[in-house]
């Protein structure tokens, strides 16, 4: 039997709302952090064009930033566990009326092989990825063999003051910038509803070689 969801509404500016499943139990993949939402909606503030752009989202969770991005005429590739794969099947069918673009899931296990998400898309999307340091070389890995000379990496994360999260976060940093240069999306340039002063959006693309 399908887990008890509940559904969050995510308001557009353009039309209907989204309609997000989340799962009361289980891990961190099941609701809609805070974190997606600021991206999303900072999507919607069009500061990236991404009508017929080529999209990935990793760590994707509920799909919410992905579908928002197919919204706006992506052609968009979630990606996330095996065991999140229904939910984000649930999202996509749930809001396929309002995507112009395109949007399927896939199973990306991060540091495993990414031929089949070849060639690198134009965008890759990511909020609240970094919580776990066993998790870090893994994603590095991945950004790193996603990524081409022209990818933008759009990562947005809440800062956590608790326990190790700022340690974490200090280690992904300074991993981060051996292959790629990081840039801060100002806060008056996020949705004006939909911030935070601990959110924060960071644009990433490779190091010229």
């Amino acid at each position: 039997a399908a887990m008890a969801g509940f559904v969050r509404e995510l308001e557009r500016r353009a039309g209907p709302a989204l309609r997000l499943e989340q799962r009361a139990a289980g891990g961190v993949g099941c609701v809609v952090w805070d974190a997606a939402l600021v991206l999303a909606k900072f999507l919607e503030t069009g500061a990236c064009p991404l009508a017929r752009r080529h999209v990935l989202e990793l760590g994707a969770g509920t799909g919410a930033v992905g579908i928002m991005a197919a919204t706006l005429g992506a052609n968009v590739t979630v990606t996330d566990l095996e065991e999140l794969q229904e939910l984000l099947m649930v999202n996509i069918e749930n809001n396929k009326h309002l995507v112009t673009g395109s949007v399927r899931a896939k199973v990306l296990k991060w540091g495993e092989d990414v031929t089949e998400f070849q060639p690198p898309p134009d965008y890759i999307l990511m909020a609240d990825c970094i919580y776990y340091e066993e998790s870090l070389e893994p994603l590095l890995k991945t950004l790193k063999d996603l990524t081409g000379p022209d990818t933008r990496v759009l990562c947005c994360y809440e800062q956590r003051t608790m326990g190790k999260n700022p340690e974490i976060e200090r280690k992904y940093f300074e991993l981060l910038q051996r292959d790629f240069e990081l840039e801060t999306i100002p806060l008056d340039r996020h949705d004006e509803e939909y911030r935070s002063e601990d959110i924060h959006i960071l644009t990433i693309h490779r190091k010229p070689t």
